[in-house]
């Protein structure tokens, strides 16, 4: 199969979204993770470091699967790959 022009502008903006919204998760997961026992301030009432273990990262990763399946969408209807919704019912 031979990739068109199109097909390569999608697949480079799919790396790109998703090369950010890895960035994004090793920085929660790795970077604030390692470093949350020298952020000793309280964070709506918890420790920090508590909080971002406990809740923080968990809604970081929500909002981050829910960004990429948002952007997914616009780009799959924007590239005219987009799944017909009649066919799903």
């Amino acid at each position: 199969m031979q990739w068109t022009e199109r097909h390569r502008a999608y697949w480079r903006r799919n790396l790109k979204i998703t090369g950010l919204l890895l960035t994004i998760w090793f920085v929660v997961t790795f970077v604030l993770g390692f470093f949350a026992r020298d952020l000793n301030f309280t964070f709506f009432g918890w420790p920090f470091s508590f909080w971002v273990g406990a809740q923080g990262a968990p809604l970081v990763y929500v909002l981050l699967v829910a960004y990429y399946a948002h952007h997914m969408d616009q780009l799959d209807r924007e590239h005219g790959v987009a799944e017909d919704d009649d066919d799903a019912r």
